[in-house]
Order: C-alpha cells, then sequence, then structure tokens
C-alpha cells in the first residue's frame, strides 16, 4: 500500500515553511499547527492528475530535445536559465548542468524518478559494482538504531535504509519513509510485502515541508536524496524540527573524490559510462545524466558539513566511503 496526500495536502505543506533551527518550544508549536498529517494511502495507490513537486534519490528529466536546448521550445542549455518561464525576480538553481527557476526543479526531479523507479536498484547495483550496498550497510552501522526507535528514512522510495533499519532493531522499531515521488514509494512498498515487512509506513511528502509534527522521530536518514532538494538547507532545517532532543541526524551522499587522479578517473566513468547504462538498462539516458552532473554541483564535504552544523545540529561530522565517492554526514539534535 502507498500512502499519498491530496493536491491540496501536498500545496500546504509546500507553502508552509521550515521551522527555524533552535526555535523554542512556542515556535515549534506553532509550525506544527500549521503542517498537514501524513495520511496512509488506500489499498490501491492512484495515479496522480499531475506530476507531484518532488524530492527523492534520483527522478524522470525532461525529453533529450529539453537537455540539449531546444530554442523552440525554450529549454535550458547547461549554465543557462530557462527564458519565459521564470517569474520576475524568482530565484533560479540548477538541475544537473542547467540553471532553471527553483518553481520547476522539484517537478524534474519528480519526472526523473518516476521514469527509473521501477529498475533503480538495479542500475544502483550496476553503476556501483554494488558498493552502494557496503555505504548502505555502513550507514546503519554508524546509526546504530536501538529497538524501540522511530526513524523517518526521506527519500528512501525503494526502502533499502529502511528495511536495514528494521533489521538492526531485530524488528522492534518502526520506519516512515518519506519521499515525494510515488512510483518509488510504489515500488519500496512491493518489495516490503514480498519480504513480509509491515512496520513501515509509506508517506507522499516533500522534504522541505516535511507532514510530521515537531520532535517525532528519533533519527532522520537521508541516502542519496538532499542533492536533488531544491533548497537543502530547509531540508536540513525540517530535519532539526522533526528530530527528538538527542536525535540523530545521518546522510548518505555522493560527494567529491579525494585524489586528484583518480577524481578524473572516475569523472571519465561517470560521463561516459553512465548516462550510456542508463540508456541501455532503462531505455533513459537523460535521467543518468542528470545523476552525474548532480553530482558535481552538490557542495563538497567540509561545506556540506558547514551547513550541517548551520542548521543547528551539533557534534557534526563526516567519514569518507571509498576514497570520497560518497559521504556520510552526522549530526544531533542537542
Amino acid at each position: 500500500m502507498v500512502p499519498r496526500m491530496s493536491t491540496d495536502d501536498t500545496d500546504d505543506a509546500r507553502a508552509t515553511k521550515a521551522g527555524a533551527p533552535g526555535a523554542d518550544a512556542g515556535t515549534e508549536g506553532a509550525t506544527t499547527a500549521r503542517k498537514r498529517k501524513a495520511r496512509k494511502a488506500p489499498s490501491r495507490a492512484k495515479a496522480a492528475t499531475k506530476p507531484a513537486p518532488a524530492q527523492a534519490e534520483l527522478g524522470h528529466s525532461p525529453p533529450a530535445d529539453d537537455m540539449q536546448g531546444n530554442a523552440q521550445a525554450g529549454n535550458a542549455t547547461p549554465g543557462e536559465t530557462i527564458p519565459g518561464e521564470a517569474i520576475p525576480g524568482e530565484q533560479t538553481t540548477h538541475f544537473g548542468a542547467a540553471t532553471i527557476p527553483e518553481s520547476e526543479k522539484a517537478g524534474r526531479v519528480h519526472g526523473v524518478f518516476s521514469s527509473v523507479a521501477a529498475r533503480y536498484d538495479l542500475m544502483n547495483d550496476l553503476m556501483s559494482a554494488g558498493i552502494h550496498r557496503v555505504w548502505k550497510d555502513e550507514m546503519v552501522r554508524w546509526l546504530a538504531p536501538r529497538p524501540g526507535w522511530r526513524v523517518l528514512d526521506v527519500a528512501g522510495g525503494t526502502g533499502d535504509i529502511a528495511f536495514r533499519i528494521l533489521d538492526r532493531m531485530k524488528g522492534a522499531g518502526h520506519v516512515t519513509v518519506c519521499d515525494l515521488t510515488e512510483a518509488m514509494l510504489t515500488e519500496g512498498a512491493r518489495r516490503a510485502e514480498t519480504k513480509g515487512i509491515q512496520a513501515i509506513d509509506w508517506i507522499v511528502g516533500d522534504a522541505m515541508a516535511l507532514p510530521f509534527p515537531d520532535r517525532s522521530f528519533d533519527a532522520y536518514t537521508i541516502a542519496f536524496g538532499i542533492r536533488n532538494v531544491t533548497r537543502p538547507e530547509v531540508a536540513l532545517a525540517e530535519a532539526y524540527r522533526v528530530l527528538k532532543p538527542g536525535g540523530r541526524f545521518l546522510c548518505l551522499e555522493f560527494s567529491r573524490v579525494m585524489p586528484p587522479m583518480l577524481r578524473a578517473a572516475y569523472d571519465a566513468y561517470s560521463f561516459n559510462v553512465i548516462p550510456a547504462m542508463g540508456r541501455a538498462v532503462t531505455g533513459d539516458r537523460d535521467s543518468y545524466q542528470y545523476l552525474v552532473e548532480s553530482i558535481r554541483r552538490f557542495p563538497d564535504q567540509q561545506t556540506f558539513e558547514a551547513m550541517v552544523r548551520e542548521a543547528g545540529f551539533g557534534r557534526v561530522s563526516h567519514r569518507n566511503l571509498t576514497l570520497g565517492v560518497a559521504a556520510l554526514h552526522s549530526g544531533w539534535r542537542l
């Protein structure tokens, strides 16, 4: 079963600003009053009537002409802003190598993940030669969840992290997976049913306006998702808001490869092999072109660590994985 929010609920959630880090109880209570509570879905997921704004681990990119800057369609080439679509004064952000209005990024990311959801895990295995599984194991090992914890896994679509967390807690806990891409949640719920796992809620929601009360989770995890959020600093503020005092924030994300010679080889593999592999396996080259471009635009380890600290977290640290191909970022709501 895949939960979802109505269009009105989603819009309300997006309009709600993230609670400020370190806000006092009165401020947090006011924020909570403006949030919509997440609702579970009916027994069968319904197709959305229009693409929901999104944040996830990957998403559906525009057609190839969009990525190449078709002039008639008014689409951007890398580094350009799409003309005629931005509201005057609207801020811009990146979508891979392109610069687009902020209001468009969520929908584009949603499209990428909707496109690749069915073969997302297979592609992860092929692209990383299975190393992503080692990284995820290390993430949950460092999290060290305790029995009875309530964990929020954001951008957790297909359930890879949620399943590991429940296994570590010996089933004596609960995980809520929150993702804006319904196709990813559908795949995750299917996998959970196959495994006979029931202690997971599958919730459609936005990382920048989480549909949960303040101070409601013992841990917040996000793996390969935060680079797709339009404003990562807002998602970090939301992570702080929903964590209980003493709660743990843990993020797994692609990062900056440290040795320069390895970095050159990694870039060559990423740009020349991964998009072609995506086309061969999923029929979607553009989504994987976006993947490699989005990794290069994400802040390096030290910069993102500073962002986590600025969101109000204490005891902030990071660990490099595979020479910096990925990194784990940790912080605590003290």
